[in-house]
């Protein structure tokens, strides 16, 4: 999963601090890359930042749950709709319009006080966590979401800076500039309007900085989906030693106080105790 790679490499590096001859091979892919990896036995442990399907269990998945974050819808700072965007939201049922029923394909579709400009809707080609949560947000599954293909988060996010007209959706490593909390320069987070009331409330606006949104997320106030689990899936309970410890140790106080500062939500302490007690 793209959303767990860099914090995945941050933890290694803590973990070789203590265990210099273990040797990390990481690499970054959608959740489906990881999740099949996984389950053929090509890697340890696949990355992975969307719910399990009943048949991946059935293969043996095993989920260890790591971390918490979001996915968040975006467009390009260059928008000629984006104050009207960011003053009023945009509702459920009206991304459902852009990325489930494809019918808008002018802004002013959406709502009549945006522009006739048209309107460019951006969803993922790789079997990806950010899609498949963004889509559970919409009641519905990555197949179902109506787009242009981008490969990646990466991708996704450079696709949406260089079209003052698209919307997409990010992880919100994507969005926010880790060293000061601001929004990267090019993309801004596409607000959702909560409560449907077509404004903006207090309550609804936490998206200014990379510390409102993740208080957001921790509390509730953002909902999930489309915030969600991080995970490592095993192929059956973990048995490897050095697999098991390291899982242990993302899990410990030391590797958590990570999180915040990179973008991420920490598990609380009820949560890490039930993810130690699957290694028992």
């Amino acid at each position: 999963a793209f959303a767990l790679y860099p914090l995945v490499v941050l933890w290694s590096e803590q973990f070789k601090e203590v265990h210099p001859h273990v040797r990390f091979n990481i690499s970054a892919g959608g959740a489906g890359k990881g999740i099949a990896d996984a389950l053929t036995g090509m890697v340890d442990i696949g990355l992975v930042s969307r719910d399990i399907h009943q048949q991946e269990i059935d293969r043996g998945g095993y989920v260890i749950n790591v971390a918490r974050d979001a996915v968040v819808p975006t467009t390009s700072d260059q928008n000629p709709n984006l104050a009207s965007i960011l003053r009023q939201g945009i509702k459920q049922d009206e991304f459902r319009r852009l990325f489930i029923d494809g019918t808008a394909s002018k802004w002013k579709q959406i709502n009549p006080s945006f522009s006739d400009d048209d309107l460019h809707v951006y969803v993922r080609s790789d079997a990806a966590g950010a899609a498949e949560t963004w889509a559970a947000y919409l009641g519905k599954s990555q197949e179902d979401l109506k787009g242009i293909g981008i490969f990646g988060d990466p991708g996704m996010a450079q696709a949406i800076q260089k079209n003052p007209l698209a919307i997409g959706f990010n992880n919100i490593n994507y969005v926010y500039d880790i060293k000061t909390g601001k929004q990267t320069p090019g993309i801004r987070v596409v607000p959702i309007d909560l409560n449907g009331d077509g404004t903006l409330g207090p309550g609804e606006d936490f998206y200014g900085d990379l510390d409102s949104l993740t208080n957001a997320v921790a509390t509730g106030a953002y909902p999930s989906p489309p915030s969600r689990n991080l995970s490592f899936l095993v192929k059956g309970k973990p048995k490897d030693a050095v697999v098991i410890e390291f899982i242990k140790f993302v899990l410990t106080d030391e590797a958590q106080s990570l999180l915040l500062e990179n973008g991420y939500i920490p598990l609380n302490e009820k949560q890490l105790l039930e993810e130690l007690a699957k290694l028992n």
